[in-house]
């Protein structure tokens, strides 16, 4: 019999860094702004209601906050999920690009090969996308044979990545997906092998300046 396994990807609501337009990485005292709060919220209107075995976070502050209002709700449950934080799900290292503006990052000569050859890049002092990309690949893999319903609340291009493993797409064409600020996608594994069933869903943020507000920036943008 097959053993199918679901899983949500949330990204974490629209925070400071996002607001002020700066390529946040894993400072962990980045903390979401008052309208990601509210996109937390709204997140967890949408999601209370269904059943959860298992809740997975990023490390990095953003995301525990994120997943605070949805956590609450579901402690009500018969069987509430299990919740845990994976370094696997955490921001990419992005070493001494982070904490500078996006703004003055996009005029550097490497943006280009961030774009259109992201494979071959490896920022300094930090992570490659092929480690990075590695590294999520190998945690969902584990994930994808458990049969359980499962979300994972991380960031922008660390849900990018997963979603174009499993659509096959090459490393170097992860920028053409979208993912907004406190969007959810999913990804169905029947037997390990995925089908991606949405995308970059917002129709449950409310606020008009909340929706399809995805960014080819690194990080996802805001």
């Amino acid at each position: 019999m097959a053993t199918t396994t679901l899983i949500y990807f949330l990204r974490h609501g629209h925070s400071t860094a996002n607001a002020k337009g700066v390529l946040a990485g894993r400072n962990n005292s980045i903390a979401l702004s008052e309208r990601g709060q509210v996109e937390a919220s709204e997140l967890a209107i949408q999601l209370k209601d269904q059943r959860w075995d298992q809740v997975i976070s990023s490390p990095i502050t953003r995301c525990v906050e994120t997943l605070a209002p949805l956590r609450r709700s579901l402690r009500s449950q018969k069987n509430p999920p299990t919740f845990s934080r994976d370094s696997a799900f955490i921001e990419m290292d992005y070493g001494q690009w982070s904490g500078k503006k996006l703004a003055l990052l996009s005029k550097k000569s490497q943006w280009a090969d961030i774009q259109q050859r992201p494979s071959s890049f490896t920022f300094p002092e930090g992570e490659s996308f092929l480690e990075t990309s590695h590294r999520v690949s190998e945690r969902l893999l584990q994930l994808s044979h458990t049969g359980k319903r499962i979300i994972v609340c991380s960031h922008g291009d660390i849900i990018k990545l997963a979603l174009a493993d499993a659509l096959g797409s090459h490393i170097d064409h992860f920028q053409r997906i979208s993912i907004s600020p406190a969007s959810i996608s999913a990804i169905s594994y029947t037997d390990g092998v995925p089908q991606v069933l949405f995308m970059n869903e917002t129709s449950h943020l409310r606020r008009e300046n909340s929706r399809n507000q995805g960014s080819r920036d690194l990080g996802g943008g805001a």
